[in-house]
């Protein structure tokens, strides 16, 4: 991120890098022993919390650079006619999805989910590009992925699977790591063999790369293997499933809802907007609580969980990730301009700075550790719900959570129940 500074040769920056980043880490465990000292920055000389309690995120205590693992999700969804309801299910979904993989470690490590979002056999788009359109590519702004997926919409066009999958192979960053998940899923009902991109020679190299194909056909089972779509996802150690892309998502309401909603608006508050998009992207949070609070107050209850786990992630435009991370770091806080941040932080001296991002960072933890305790209680009573219902039909959440689940056992991650 390029910040406006005033100067780049302030004292205070051979001085005090990562000193604010260690302190946002450890204040989520707990209480500062001692507060800062009040005078210039530079006569600072307290011991960065990192010695005392150990680096988290991807650093370690020696500060060496630690490679984090990675699940890495492609999402291709058929936006020709007659997909409304595929489209239905993954923006209901999307969240039940996040909870699923939030509980992922490998060798006791939370990995990092990044997901990127395809649509294709949609007319509307050019016909050079196969009619394949990336909304996103791989991010960890989930309010990205889920903004993307409330602004699709369904159009007659050719749906050109093969295209699709080199389409999404050849222009994502993938990791390079083997150890690290990597997947696409792609989701249609017609022939998986159309287009003049065979789809077997986009598999295979998807395969090479390590990324496997997981294919979701939208009807009948025996129909999905008939139009090649089971074949598909063989060729690339996938899993291969039918939906009913019809089927209505239903979302319990349970006791819970009305704090966890209050609590979610409190969460927002906690969130420090800086540079150039910072303020759109604040916005755009809201407008992705609004449009699941829309749907039901259970929707926005699994939000919620989800924006309350490490998965939910907006360094690119919050200060207090984005110092927790390491993508700002503490000498370029206290350099900003007031240009690229947000009004409460107006005319703050340095210390004052520190000290906001700082409150705002213990206040975040408290909400979200309520958040997940009530999160916990509720899971127990949907799934007491759930046992007096019949079961459902497969859907998206499950075609997306039983794939993974199965690949990642693969690999040595491990889900806590």
């Amino acid at each position: 991120m390029q910040v406006k500074s005033k100067s780049s040769n302030h004292p205070c920056v051979t001085t005090r890098r990562a000193l604010l980043s260690t302190a946002i880490l450890a204040a989520l465990l707990t209480p500062l022993a001692e507060s800062v000292p009040a005078g210039p920055i530079a006569e600072y000389t307290k011991p960065p919390l990192s010695a005392q309690l150990g680096m988290q995120g991807n650093a370690s205590a020696a500060g060496h650079v630690v490679a984090l693992p990675k699940i890495q999700v492609a999402i291709l969804l058929d936006t020709s006619n007659s997909m409304d309801g595929l489209i239905d299910q993954t923006r209901n979904q999307l969240w039940q999805v996040v909870n699923e993989f939030s509980t992922a470690r490998r060798n006791g490590v939370t990995p990092t989910l990044e997901i990127a979002l395809f649509e294709y056999g949609n007319d509307a788009n050019a016909s050079s590009a196969g009619y394949v359109r990336m909304l996103n590519g791989f991010t960890r702004e989930l309010d990205a992925v889920s903004a993307g997926l409330f602004s699709l919409t369904t159009n007659g066009g050719s749906e050109y699977c093969g295209y699709a999958i080199e389409t999404a192979v050849e222009s994502l960053q993938w990791s390079q790591s083997d150890s690290d998940i990597k997947t696409i899923f792609i989701a249609g009902n017609e022939s998986f063999a159309q287009g003049p991109i065979d789809f077997r020679e986009a598999v295979k190299t998807a395969d090479r790369h390590g990324i496997s194909i997981n294919t979701i056909h939208a009807g009948g089972f025996e129909e999905g293997i008939s139009h090649q779509w089971q074949s598909a996802a063989l060729l690339a150690g996938g899993d291969y499933m039918s939906i009913d892309a019809n089927q209505q998502v239903v979302h319990i309401v349970a006791p819970q809802d009305d704090r966890i909603a209050e609590l979610n608006l409190k969460l927002n508050q906690t969130y420090v907007p800086y540079g150039d998009t910072g303020a759109a992207s604040a916005e755009r949070q809201l407008e992705q609580d609004s449009l699941s609070s829309g749907i039901s107050a259970g929707l926005l209850a699994k939000r919620a969980k989800s924006k309350a786990s490490s998965f939910y992630n907006n360094a690119n435009w919050d200060l207090v990730d984005a110092l927790q991370e390491g993508k700002v770091a503490e000498d370029e806080l206290i350099l900003m301009e007031d240009d690229q941040l947000p009004e409460p932080m107006l005319g703050m001296s340095a210390q004052e700075k520190l000290d906001y991002v700082l409150e705002q960072t213990r206040e975040r933890g408290r909400i979200k550790q309520e958040i997940n305790e009530l999160s916990k209680s509720r899971a127990a009573y949907v799934a007491e719900k759930q046992r007096e219902q019949l079961a459902a039909a497969p859907s998206m959440s499950d075609a997306l959570t039983g794939a993974i689940k199965k690949q990642a056992q693969q690999k040595n991650f491990a889900f806590d129940r």
